[in-house]
């Protein structure tokens, strides 16, 4: 039986650590790392990933409950303009679920949750050479700095929904 497909667009953090963290799930197909804008005071591209994931295995609530968790998403920063703290949806279906979902979610954070839900407009896809980055190069400097945490918190938390094979090294 073939499960129903869906796609999601997330950006909080560096790309490279969005990838890794999703590229990590179990029912993720793809994981397509680059740039992606919305419309008006957002239009600008700021570091995302679009996560094409399989529902039967991991929910819509599950990914947003792991994106919130795994970047500074109630954190106002200097670098927002690049990391944009969002969900991009794809139809206005979606949007009414992720906005549900982020105000049942809020509860599980003291500060508030500064993440949007805007629609996907457009995407620019990584350079080839710096697509699949943790796992070609774990033992960089960044990653074993900056992506490692990310993904030992996904082990510790959310570990029935993680390709745990893909983290042994961890």
């Amino acid at each position: 039986m073939i499960s129903e497909t869906q796609k999601i667009a997330l950006g909080g953090g560096c790309h490279w650590c969005t990838e890794a963290v999703f590229q990590s799930l179990k029912g993720v197909v793809k994981v397509e790392q680059g740039y992606v804008a919305s419309k008006e005071e957002n239009a600008s591209f700021s570091e995302a990933v679009i996560v094409h994931f399989f529902t039967k295995q991991n929910s819509l609530q599950a990914l947003i409950e792991i994106h919130l968790h795994t970047h500074k998403s109630t954190s106002n920063h200097s670098m927002r303009e690049k990391y944009r703290s969002a969900i991009y949806v794809f139809s206005e279906e979606q949007k009414k679920e992720c906005q549900q979902l982020l105000s049942e979610l809020q509860s599980d954070f003291k500060d508030k949750l500064i993440t949007k839900v805007l629609f996907f407009n457009e995407f620019k896809p990584s350079r080839t050479q710096i697509t699949n980055y943790y796992f070609n190069n774990p033992e960089k400097p960044f990653c074993r700095q900056f992506i490692n945490p990310k993904l030992k918190l996904l082990l510790a938390n959310f570990s029935e929904k993680t390709e745990t094979a893909k983290l042994a090294h961890l």
